[in-house]
């Protein structure tokens, strides 16, 4: 008996619209994309208008071959892959890959609920060659920059490195952070702020500048004690008081890159995991003995718009839940914010609002919920009212006339703060305060300041400029912050981007020599032109001509004129110990390493010591260093490895022994006693283990130290300038960082 074949990527995502099919249709899955170029060649033709070759991905055969064995008894075929490009490319390279001679029906839904697939599939249609050529315009981008850049990265810095039309771009706005860090000069200042009891209870104040309400800098302590003397057991009084009403307005609902923001900032995941857990609750989870069930739209979105149907959920729900008064007296609306915001309809939602995040808890990792709950709390919020706030700020002045303000807010009306949890915590009462009242100064408070640079990016922060500069879209995002990791460019440390050395290098090699293909205005305009050739304003071939002309020449120039040495050498006062050349910082895979500058004839490297370990701790590695090897007598010497510096035999390859480099920092593990050391993650990140690892798998991300928890008698750590914290609970302490170095 015929059926109707549907083909969606992901079993999930099939399991889920089976149930809302007949027994006429078989349901099945790709498994994401089945043809791709080539891995060992270009692929492109740029001679022939840029023909491309595509392969089936081996992984794609057997499916392939399981898709046409289900065609043989299919009298027609619908494609039900996602609604972008991406989606429309993985249904088109189907098409090409199966060649059916069934009809062929595109279909796409927003959400995977019963009316939305009903209605798809009563409304399909053909295949969008605009979606086609926009997503194929984009591969062949990034192909010809990845293929043809990395190679001169290969001559000119290391093999291996790879070049790429986004994550290069990406990689310069980690570097640039950096170097705005590192000029940065910090001042000293100090600020007071005093504890008070006044008539109707205890509030705190703060020194104002003579002309505004901004708070008073105090350049020296010397300052500071003066005035700080002059107020000792006086009292302050209130000289004016204005009160203000406003209100605070909800936020938009979630799209891809607020959703990857909050993850980040909020429940701490990766852009990554993010996009991981969302796919699994747009496409369907087991929530009851029913089936699986899809709770979210789709998120790859950048628009904020929520359907006719979401806005009458979310209005009955907060009308029977809630009350009127929750609901503002005109819809909110929210406008696009990013340009070309056009790759999807909706944004993030829940696919119902009935699906109350507590009623999931239960039955939901962890993970999936708090996402869940991240989800339909943004969306119900953004229909609800604004809160109203009433702002009290008081002047009050001492008998020296120094000027303090005192600000505090109450909440009159919670509106959509309702359902976000904690909003009552940002709220001071100062409401009661009343003219010409004095108020007992009870504490002096003053408070050390250093200016701060600007802070290194979070996935979080890297996102949102990447966003606002229209570099990426949705579906990039996740990808380009996995692909600068993987390739080595940066290391997350403490959940911030920190660039290597070879970023640097390929950076200013790329700005200097590519301008265009790294400018930020260049990347931006050419996401612009790959979303008018999906609208149909643009076509491929015009497009891909306007990049590739230049930008060959351009490669051919740069092949003779870039100078090796000049990009990874540095020169060095010290002399080789073998030949008494002078030795030059090299860059290497592995990071920065010595080398004699008589090379070939003399072959001399040494490692480049981590720049973070101290004096002693570099003496203790050279100590180890001295060491004889235990299999062959050997010298042993300190290497240098993807994974950082290590011992290992001098008589390499012959003697294969290595032993890893002890760092021990004075702690014993609380667990087992043996010594905490310092160590390397797979990733390149520095973290404290115990010695005695595998047995015991006693880890810090922060350097621990013996002092314990009063609050729950665990390790404290050191976790930023000038404070401890608990490896476990809340509490946490200042320190001084020189008083503890010289203990």
């Amino acid at each position: 008996m015929s059926k109707k074949l549907v083909i969606v990527e992901s079993p999930a995502k099939a399991k889920t619209i089976s149930q809302y099919l007949g027994g006429e249709f078989l349901v099945k899955a790709s498994f994401g994309h089945v043809r791709d170029l080539p891995t060992k060649t270009l692929g492109i033709d740029v001679d022939h208008d840029f023909a491309v070759t595509y392969e089936s991905l081996p992984k794609a055969k057997a499916v392939l071959t399981s898709l046409k064995n289900d065609l043989k008894t299919a009298d027609a075929i619908y494609l039900a892959t996602d609604l972008d490009r991406e989606g429309e490319a993985i249904a088109w390279h189907l098409v090409e890959a199966l060649k059916p001679k069934q009809p062929i029906h595109r279909i796409t839904f927003h959400e995977i609920t019963k009316s939305a697939i009903t209605n798809a599939f009563a409304n399909p249609r053909e295949l969008s060659q605009n979606l086609i050529d926009s997503q194929q315009a984009r591969r062949i981008l990034d192909r010809l920059v990845g293929y043809k850049l990395s190679p001169l990265l290969w001559k000119k810095v290391y093999r291996g490195l790879s070049a790429g039309r986004v994550q290069s771009v990406a990689v310069r706005l980690v570097v640039e952070r950096e170097r705005e860090i590192q000029a940065f000069k910090t001042r000293e200042f100090w600020t007071l702020e005093l504890g008070l009891t006044g008539k109707h209870g205890q509030f705190s104040a703060y020194l104002a500048s003579e002309n505004s309400t901004a708070r008073q800098e105090l350049n020296s302590q010397a300052e500071l004690e003066k005035v700080s003397k002059q107020l000792k057991g006086k009292t302050l009084k209130v000289t004016s008081i204005e009160q203000t009403n406003s209100q605070l307005n909800p936020q938009p609902p979630l799209i891809t890159s607020t959703l990857q923001q909050m993850g980040a900032q909020l429940l701490g995941f990766s852009a990554k995991k993010t996009m991981k857990i969302a796919q699994d609750l747009y496409e369907g989870v087991e929530i009851d003995n029913s089936g699986t069930t899809a709770l979210i739209t789709y998120m790859r979105t950048d628009s904020f718009q929520l359907s006719d149907d979401a806005r009458a959920q979310a209005k009955s729900l907060i009308t029977k839940d809630f009350g009127d008064k929750y609901l503002p007296s005109t819809p909110n609306a929210y406008t696009k914010k990013v340009k070309g915001a056009q790759e999807a309809h909706e944004a993030i939602r829940p696919t119902s609002f009935t699906h109350l995040p507590d009623s999931l808890k239960t039955k939901l990792s962890r993970d999936h919920f708090r996402l869940y709950e991240l989800v339909w709390r943004t969306a119900i919020a953004s229909q609800m009212s604004p809160a109203q706030v009433e702002t009290t700020t008081a002047s009050l002045l001492s008998a020296n006339k120094d000027r303090f303000i005192a600000r505090g807010r109450k909440l009159k009306f919670d509106g959509f703060l309702k359902v976000i949890p904690g909003s009552e915590e940002r709220f001071e009462d100062l409401s009661e305060l009343e003219e010409n009242e004095e108020a007992t100064i009870k504490t002096i408070i003053p408070t050390q300041h250093f200016t701060e640079p600007p802070a290194r990016y979070s996935e979080a922060t890297l996102v949102k400029e990447l966003e606002k500069r229209g570099i990426g879209r949705p579906s990039t995002y996740a990808p380009i912050m996995s692909t600068i990791i993987d390739r080595g460019y940066v290391t997350k440390k403490t959940g911030r981007f920190q660039p290597e050395a070879v970023a640097e290098v390929v950076t200013d090699l790329l700005t200097e020599n590519f301008t265009e293909i790294i400018d930020y205005n260049f990347t931006a305009q050419m996401e612009d032109q790959l979303d008018d050739i999906s609208d149909g304003k643009e076509k491929i071939l015009p497009v891909l001509k306007a990049f590739w002309t230049p930008f060959a020449k351009l490669l051919k120039e740069k092949e003779k004129t870039i100078d090796k040495k000049e990009l990874t050498e540095e020169k060095t006062d010290k002399k080789c110990p073998e030949s008494g050349h002078p030795l030059v910082i090299k860059l290497g895979r592995y990071g920065k390493f010595y080398a004699c500058s008589g090379f070939p004839d003399c072959k001399y490297t040494a490692p480049m010591l981590d720049e973070t370990l101290d004096k002693d701790e570099k003496k203790d590695i050279e100590d180890q260093a001295k060491e004889k090897c235990p299999e062959c007598g050997g010298d042993l010497t300190i290497k240098q490895g993807r994974f950082g510096t290590f011992l290992g035999c001098s008589n390499y390859p012959k003697c294969k022994f290595t032993k890893p480099i002890i760092i021990s920092i004075g702690v014993k593990c609380p667990n087992c006693g043996q010594e905490i050391v310092r160590k390397n993650s797979k990733r390149g990140r520095v973290f404290w283990g115990c010695s005695g690892y595998p047995k015991c798998k006693t880890a810090f991300w922060n350097e621990p130290t013996n002092k314990k928890c009063p609050k729950c008698q665990n390790l404290l750590v050191k976790k930023k300038k000038g404070e401890l914290a608990c490896s476990q609970c809340d509490y946490t302490e200042p320190y001084d960082s020189e008083t503890d170095k010289a203990e």
